[in-house]
Parts: C-alpha cells; sequence; structure tokens
C-alpha cells in the first residue's frame, strides 16, 4: 500500500522498525523542503508575504491535528518536540502543582521509560506514591485490573494506549470512563497508538495525550501535547520567552499568552510542524480504520508463519496491534537484528526503553517487528525465509 511515496523503499529495503520511527512520504519531504526554499520565515512576526504563508500553514496544522484526534478546539493543540517532551510538560507543568504527598498515580511496567521516569523524578520531590498495575497472562492490562489498582487516594492514571513491546491495545474508552466517574485523571501515551487507529480525545474522556510526529510519517523534532482546556489554563510553561508573552516590565511584572501559545516559548520547529501537518493529511486520506486493520491482518499472517517454528519464541502473538517481538531460541536479541540487516531486513532488537518489563515476561531484549501500511506479505515471506534459514546465523554474525 502506498510504497512508491517512500524512497527509501526503492532501495530493497525491509522497514519493520516503524515503532521507532516511520519512513516520510514524499509529500511530507515537499512541504518541508518548500518551507526552506520558497517561504523560509519566523511565525507570528512579519508582515510580508512569505512570513503569512507560514503563519497560515503553521496555524492550520491545529486544525488539523484537532480534526485527527477529535479534541474539542485547537487552543488545546500545543507543539512540542515529542512525546517525551509532551508527557515530561503534564508531570512537571502540571501534576506537580496539583498533586500532594501520598497521593498515588497508577503506571504500568510495559511503560516506555517517557511514561515512568517522570513520575519517579515527582515521587522523589515531592513525595507521590507510584502503583504499578498487574498485566494478564499475555502481559496485557485489562480493565478489571485497572478496577482492582484503584483507591480511594489514587489521582492519576497515566498509560500508553498501545505498549511499544507487547503492543497490546488497551482499551481507553473504558477506562476513560473509569476515571470520569472516580475523578482521576487520564493521561495517554499515544505514541504507538496515534499512528495506526482512529483515537477519539473526547469519547475517551483523555484528560492529556501525547504523541510524536516521526512515529507518524512525520519529522522528527515534532510532537503533540492535547489538554483539556481547563486543565492547559491551570499548567505552568516549562519554558519561558520570546512569543509566549504579552509583556513584561523591569518591576518584574509580567502575563502569559493564552493557551496553547504560553507553552511555545522562542522559534518553534516550523518546517517540523508543517510536514506533521502533511503528514496527518496523508494518514486521514488512507483512512485510520484501513491502516488498523490492514496491520492486524498483516501481523496474523506473520503469526502463523512463524507460530511453528520450534527455534522461535513469540512473546505477543495475541495482542491486537502490528507490533510482534521474539526471540530466535539460543541467540541474543542484537545478534538476530544484525543477521536480518545482512538481508535488507531491518527490525529493533533491545529492551525497547521498557526496562521493568523484564518483571513480566522474564527477558530483558527481544527482537521487535512492528508494521505499517506500506509493509507487504512478501515483505514478511521474505522475514520468515532468512529466520527459517538461520542456521548460518553466526557466521554472518561473527
Amino acid at each position: 500500500m502506498n510504497k512508491e511515496d517512500f524512497f527509501m523503499l526503492k532501495d530493497n529495503i525491509i522497514y519493520f522498525d516503524n515503532g521507532a520511527t516511520t519512513l516520510k512520504p514524499k509529500c511530507v519531504i515537499d512541504a518541508m523542503e518548500k518551507y526552506y526554499t520558497v517561504h523560509t520565515s519566523n511565525i507570528h512576526r512579519g508582515d510580508y508575504k512569505a512570513s503569512m504563508i507560514t503563519n497560515k500553514l503553521y496555524d492550520n496544522t491545529r486544525n488539523i491535528v484537532k480534526e485527527f484526534i477529535n479534541c474539542n478546539s485547537d487552543k488545546e493543540v500545543v507543539f512540542t518536540s515529542g512525546t517525551t517532551m509532551s508527557i515530561n510538560m503534564i508531570v512537571f507543568g502540571y501534576m506537580r502543582k496539583f498533586l500532594k504527598k501520598g497521593d498515588e498515580v497508577l503506571l504500568t511496567k510495559s511503560e516506555h521509560a517517557s511514561n515512568v521516569l517522570p513520575w519517579i523524578k515527582l515521587a522523589e520531590e515531592i513525595g507521590i506514591v507510584i502503583k504499578y498495575m498487574d498485566l494478564d497472562s499475555e502481559y496485557a492490562l485489562t480493565v478489571d485490573n485497572v478496577l482492582k489498582s484503584i483507591s480511594d487516594k489514587t489521582k492519576v492514571i497515566s498509560i500508553a494506549h498501545v505498549t511499544n513491546v507487547i503492543g497490546d491495545v488497551r482499551d481507553i474508552n473504558a477506562i476513560g470512563q473509569i476515571c470520569r466517574e472516580k475523578n482521576i485523571l487520564f493521561c495517554v501515551d499515544g505514541a504507538q497508538s496515534v499512528p495506526h487507529m482512529k483515537v477519539d480525545f473526547k469519547m475517551a474522556n483523555i484528560d492529556f495525550l501525547s504523541f510524536s510526529g516521526h512515529k507518524m510519517l512525520g519529522p522528527t523534532g515534532v510532537g503533540v501535547l492535547v489538554g483539556k482546556e481547563k486543565l492547559l489554563n491551570d499548567m505552568d510553561p516549562l519554558f519561558y520567552g520570546g512569543g509566549m508573552n504579552s509583556f513584561f516590565e523591569a518591576d518584574n511584572t509580567y502575563e502569559l499568552k493564552k493557551v496553547p501559545t504560553k507553552f511555545e516559548a522562542g522559534t518553534p520547529p516550523i518546517a517540523e510542524v508543517i510536514g506533521l501537518g502533511e503528514a496527518i493529511k496523508y494518514l486521514m486520506n488512507i483512512g485510520m480504520d484501513k491502516i488498523h486493520k490492514y496491520e492486524i491482518e498483516l501481523k496474523k499472517y506473520l503469526v502463523s508463519k512463524l507460530e511453528g517454528n520450534k527455534n522461535i519464541t513469540l512473546y505477543n502473538k495475541n495482542s491486537n496491534s502490528g507490533i510482534l517481538s521474539f526471540n530466535v531460541n539460543g541467540v541474543f536479541a542484537q545478534e538476530t537484528s544484525i543477521y536480518l540487516n545482512h538481508y535488507n531486513i531491518y527490525v529493533r532488537a533491545g529492551n525497547h526503553c521498557t526496562k521493568m518489563l523484564k518483571d513480566n515476561i522474564g527477558i530483558k531484549n527481544t527482537v521487535r517487528i512492528s508494521m505499517y501500511f506500506y509493509n507487504t506479505r512478501e515483505d514478511v515471506d521474505k522475514l520468515v525465509n532468512v529466520l527459517n534459514n538461520c542456521n548460518d546465523i553466526f557466521k554472518i554474525v561473527l
């Protein structure tokens, strides 16, 4: 599907590392190149033609994001450097003000480092209590286990919609409803879901949603924090400077601009925001439901080809996403990755920034296949063929 739009795929490369970052279609590259060659300018500072073009493209990306994830207003859309920055803004700009010692935050051990370390630091600073909700026998988070973990001290649930190793899809609509009923703040890491399936901010009663541009066909260095407007109004910026203030005086008085501008100090990643807008339009044109369905079918096809191989251990064959984690028995994950690279097959190997998951799956490192709509059955067949004939793996690796 749409392979012709991705330059790297013309070099006989099979790219299965989409959970880390995705390839970029020609339209995204063209839009960014046009900014740099036709209408280079800063935003909201110039009164000339190029600046007006840039302003329009930059500001319209907020509306594109609003339509894409169905939030209430473009005022709820804040541009950041990525999911990591977005979560840090939530934790240190909002939660540090409103949580107190003894308040509980619920996470899981399958969360990415970006959704664990900021909370650990906040616990160190103000004494919040982090609790890790149980995972089931397939390392997934069930609604029942969410309910079992909630106490009268629970103030926040912060989870990935889709985890980056197991690929389990959490029922955020049901969890969001629980949070609404129990007056719990609901923070969703959408890095692995927003690029692959329809996410409805309002339907899921999400308070804060974070995601990254580079994992959804867009450029690196740009991401999004979507927050309910009331919460954003109460949240403090992490950075202060030009563009986000209305005035400041020698007597130390100052006034910040309204949301979302108060969170975007300095010159933002303008070309990247414009590229992100093009990426989202590209995805919307295909259709998120279509993308998700295709990825699930492709993963099932891969599982059907690998589960009979006694030399391979699959860790999440039943998860409902395009992510499959596995190991070749007796082979270190990185060695498998190097072996596959010999055949121009790109995968991820390691702990995938999910260092606590070993407590559940019993192993630190895995090989991860993460699919996208430009992968094909032919790609899968080549991967399977190479894995089925891996007797020479150490000859190639060493």
